[in-house]
């Protein structure tokens, strides 16, 4: 006969691994779940790009050049202020212009997605309010269409800045973040939903996350009382690891294990909070 402390720590070992099991197929759910998603409906997906960028881009000179443009403008705009206004410069003799590009890009990919996840699922309320939609497509819509600009804007800076070389590795950065961005954007479109005012906040969110990634500075140069806040922020140790395959900077292994438990933690979640609230989705639009 099993004591009964005995039986008590048995019960709580298989709840625990119940929930371990539960864990882990809301984990490949998140997902298994997108991707199968985007490749059912990878027609719809190009409609909808396509629309996208005919609605952004109708009936101006350059057209479609412009999605390509509207980053680089934006590259300029801090290179300008940067390099030729304060002149700023790194003191171990790295090019900050260099540094800066490299950082920059996709940090401006990151911040375009996940603001526009925050409102993708109001932006087309109109698609699926009255009609059978696969809503489990839109949180990716944004992924897609800006992981294609940004990935050739990506490769043309850093063959340019690095040699044709590194071109392949710019373009598999923007891939690797997209894929890393997947349970954000799924989380984002449901909080952006049904807690409106987040929206009003995420601006001042999105511009603190610059200020608090080394991009603009080099991960030394931040004081060393505020070092804990580059190892709590997963983007700051993304920069890292870009700036490592590209420019052949430092990085350890912890700037790789942080970013991916922080994915792997919201994968589940993510799916989960997605699948239960889509139901009420057409509710709220």
């Amino acid at each position: 006969m099993l004591s009964y402390h005995t039986l008590i720590i048995f019960n709580k070992i298989i709840v625990m691994f119940h929930f371990f099991q539960r864990y882990l197929i809301a984990t490949y759910a998140g997902l298994a779940v997108p991707i199968q998603a985007a490749y059912k409906h990878r027609y719809l997906l190009f409609l909808l790009i396509k629309r996208d960028v005919i609605t952004r881009t109708s009936g101006t000179l350059l057209g479609d050049a412009w999605l390509l443009f509207q980053p680089a403008l934006q590259i300029i705009g801090f290179w300008f202020l940067l390099d030729i206004v304060l002149k700023v410069k790194f003191p171990n003799g790295v090019n900050f212009i260099d540094y800066f590009l490299v950082s920059m890009l996709p940090w401006l990919f990151i911040a375009e997605v996940l603001s526009r996840s925050l409102n993708i699922l109001s932006e087309f309320g109109g698609l699926y309010r009255r009609a059978v939609f696969p809503i489990v497509i839109l949180p990716l819509f944004p992924l897609i269409l800006s992981g294609l600009l940004y990935a050739l804007v990506m490769a043309v800076t850093v063959g340019i800045m690095e040699g044709v070389h590194t071109m392949p590795i710019g373009a598999l950065t923007i891939l690797l973040i997209a894929i890393w961005l997947i349970p954000l954007t799924y989380l984002l479109s449901v909080i952006g939903l049904f807690l409106k005012d987040i929206s009003q906040f995420f601006p001042f969110l999105i511009t603190l996350t610059l200020y608090l990634t080394p991009i603009l500075y080099m991960p030394d140069l931040m004081p060393p009382p505020m070092q804990w806040v580059l190892a709590i922020n997963p983007v700051a140790d993304i920069m890292i690891l870009i700036h490592a395959g590209i420019q052949d900077l430092s990085w350890t292994w912890a700037n790789l294990w942080r970013p991916l438990i922080w994915w792997l933690l919201l994968l589940g979640p993510a799916a989960v909070l997605f699948r239960r609230a889509e139901p009420h989705v057409r509710e709220m639009v």
